[in-house]
């Protein structure tokens, strides 16, 4: 985002009306942003660079146009510089076999100093067509050119290398010397024509030299050196025969200069040609393919994976078996339902499910739940690794390797995450239903009137009125004897309806749970592994936003 904002505010109020290089600026920039640390780091360098360098220019003067005059030793790229500026400023001949350093010949310095600076031109070598040498200019059809005479590209040195280089990426518009012994030099072919091929619109090629030729052999110089730019993927670039040293062709190439300088399109193409290049260089790394998102069959397919190693099956099926032993406890007959609390608790086997104060109890922070087998590994690993392949079907090299790196920087966490979240979830089985806690009421109701019926009955055993007429009887039954055998046999009716409820109260409450745990899994498992995927196609699809705006 910075690198973006950067861009934003180098272009701000600084574009020619009608030009879109600050959207294509900014499409490159957010591009390169969303790159970083995905593609490989030589391409997102030198795309900042780009980006740095053409925010840089559109920052300076857009009154000026530079111009670099390049070309090889002896190809009189020195004499053509001085025929253009009908001064004696740069060395040539057996004076200065290479230039060491870049002249500049301005034609206007207002506005021109900030520029000169950022071109890295000592002071020592800038001269300007507005000062005490004036009286020496024939017009102002170059008014507004900053002309460069580059150092040689094929000398020995290796900081004239460097400088040329440098240069070639700082000017607006360049004009290549050739000449008839080296014109079909691979150095500078190879090196700089063929590589600018995305440029050709601020390119001039100059056949120097071309009184040395003779006259019925320069028509036929002429075409190769066309057919060798061709080759170079340069089939529009103008090539002008000139003579410095006699003039010929300076008049029509300072015309071309001029015409391309009146025009102020030279800069806007020159950073435009810059952008397009380095987008379509992303774009060949990056892949063309649509954005992708993920899709919800798959990310389903992960989390049921993660549930199942997660424990989630364990936990719900003591979740139900749980809730029977605890709510037929509640609704059993009182005598019996008791041996049941000698059972283990299948959740506090677990370790689940103990209350708030469940850690202190226990003394320990983690669950119970056994450890995922090899085989649910193995699923956890090959669900990872399909949702990562499904992501990135289609996708740049690149973009798979990040998206597949991406499904696993969090994988170490799993466990750790899942035991936590498990543990967290109320699972909700410590709770009785209210109509299990009415029936533990009923059933004492019951053996209380069994017990008064079994002393009533005792009691009128021993006083021999169970009989009589003084005890009462209900359908021909003492009163006594049907409670007794009535609160029995009530109880044990009861607590046997009661285990369907108990069963249909443990199937709800088990999905209920499962709910909970599989909703806490799936979270824990966008956050180490399905957010990690969609931030990455997230960024591919940055970068291809990018990019259409880049290359628009």
């Amino acid at each position: 985002m910075a690198l973006l904002e950067s861009a934003k505010n180098a272009v701000k109020g600084l574009v020619t009306k009608g030009s879109d290089i600050g959207e294509r600026l900014d499409g490159l920039a957010a591009a390169v942003d969303a790159s970083d640390g995905r593609l490989s780091e030589d391409l997102v360098v030198e795309a900042r660079t780009v980006v740095d360098r053409a925010g840089g220019r559109l920052k300076l003067s857009a009154d000026h146009t530079v111009v670099g005059i390049a070309g090889a030793t002896g190809s009189g790229k020195s004499s053509t510089f001085n025929a253009l500026t009908g001064l004696e400023l740069s060395a040539v001949g057996v004076r200065r076999p290479t230039t060491s350093w870049a002249t500049a010949c301005v034609w206007g310095i207002q506005g021109a100093r900030e520029l000169l600076e950022w071109l890295g031109i000592p002071e020592r070598h800038q001269t300007t067509r507005d000062s005490m040498l004036d009286t020496r200019r024939e017009g102002h059809e170059l008014d507004g050119v900053v002309l460069l005479d580059l150092p040689d590209h094929d000398s020995t040195e290796v900081s004239h290398h460097l400088e040329v280089d440098r240069l070639v990426v700082l000017t607006d518009m360049l004009v290549w010397v050739l000449d008839p012994q080296k014109y079909a030099d691979a150095a500078i072919h190879d090196r700089y024509l063929a590589p600018l091929r995305t440029h050709a619109d601020v390119m001039v090629v100059v056949l120097n030299h071309i009184d040395e030729v003779p006259e019925d052999r320069r028509d036929a110089m002429l075409a190769d050196v066309r057919r060798l730019l061709d080759a170079d993927g340069l089939p529009d670039v103008p090539v002008i025969p000139v003579s410095a040293k006699l003039g010929w062709g300076i008049p029509e190439l300072k015309t071309e200069i001029a015409r391309r300088v009146k025009e102020k399109k030279a800069t806007r193409q020159r950073l435009e040609a810059d952008v397009k290049a380095i987008a379509a260089k992303i774009e060949a790394e990056s892949g063309d393919a649509k954005p992708r998102s993920l899709a919800p069959a798959r990310v389903e397919a992960l989390d049921d994976a993660i549930a199942e190693a997660a424990g989630v099956p364990t936990v719900v099926d003591a979740v139900q078996r749980a809730t029977r032993v605890r709510a037929n406890r509640a609704t059993g007959w009182p005598l019996v339902s008791w041996i049941s609390a000698l059972k283990p608790d299948p959740l506090k086997r677990l370790h689940l499910d103990l209350g708030s104060a469940g850690k202190e109890l226990t003394g320990r922070a983690r669950t119970s739940v056994p450890e995922p087998t090899a085989v649910q590994r193995a699923r956890v690993d090959t669900e990872v690794r399909a949702l990562a392949d499904d992501a990135s079907a289609g996708l740049g090299k690149p973009w798979q390797e990040s998206i597949r790196e991406a499904s696993v920087s969090r994988i170490g966490d799993l466990n750790d995450r899942l035991d936590a979240a498990v543990g967290d979830v109320d699972l909700g089985a410590d709770r009785l239903p209210v109509w299990a806690g009415l029936i533990r009421v009923l059933q004492w109701l019951l053996i209380l009137a069994a017990v008064a019926g079994g002393i009533w009955t005792l009691a009128a055993a021993v006083s021999g009125t169970l009989s009589d007429d003084e005890t009462p009887q209900v359908g021909g039954i003492a009163l006594p004897v049907l409670l007794g055998i009535g609160g029995v046999v009530l109880g044990i009716v009861l607590a046997l309806v009661c285990r369907f409820l108990v069963a249909a109260t443990a199937r709800s409450r088990a999905a209920r749970a499962d709910q909970r745990l599989r909703a806490a899994v799936s979270t824990v498992a966008g956050e180490l592994v399905v957010e990690p995927v969609q931030a990455e196609l997230a960024a591919y699809s940055a970068v291809r936003e990018g990019l259409a705006r880049a290359l628009k």
